[in-house]
């Protein structure tokens, strides 16, 4: 019984957790990026330079880290949240919150130990607005969809 709860609750949010990981990797580092970025950002803007073409994929990049960790704000709401009959609880969020900052942390010390990454800060704090803008997604779907304030506590 305790497995089928595990993999319901917590196993999606683990897979998140590794995907985030892996993409701290050589694999997806600026170098490896750019090769792949580049010719789409070429054939969509032509006109660009080279420079701008930079920056873009610099934007694009940062980006990404706000959506990677919007999804695992909301699969790590939905992990806590669990089996309860609340729709929304502020332990949660801020449980969400936490261990956003925390794993966003150990995900910039796991790149500073990946020559072709660097850590930074600032990715810190980009992925903690993803993870901040997930439960304010969350708690706007509440209020919009679900007006019956008895469910939120």
């Amino acid at each position: 019984m305790w497995i089928r709860e595990f993999m319901k609750n917590w196993f999606p949010t683990i897979l998140w957790m590794v995907f985030i990981f892996w993409l701290s990797t050589d694999t997806f580092s600026s170098k490896h990026t750019f090769k792949v970025i580049d010719p789409f950002l070429r054939w969509l803007f032509p006109w660009l330079s080279q420079m701008d073409l930079r920056h873009l994929h610099a934007i694009i990049r940062k980006f990404a880290h706000v959506i990677e960790y919007f999804i695992l704000g909301l699969l790590l709401f939905r992990t806590f949240r669990s089996d309860s009959s609340l729709t929304w609880h502020p332990k949660w969020a801020i449980w969400v919150i936490i261990t956003v900052i925390l794993y966003a942390v150990s995900d910039e010390l796991h790149q500073s130990f990946v020559p072709s990454r660097t850590a930074s800060i600032v990715d810190v704090s980009i992925d903690v607005v993803g993870g901040i803008l997930s439960q304010i997604a969350i708690i706007l779907r509440v209020k919009t969809w679900q007006p019956n304030k008895s469910q939120m506590r």
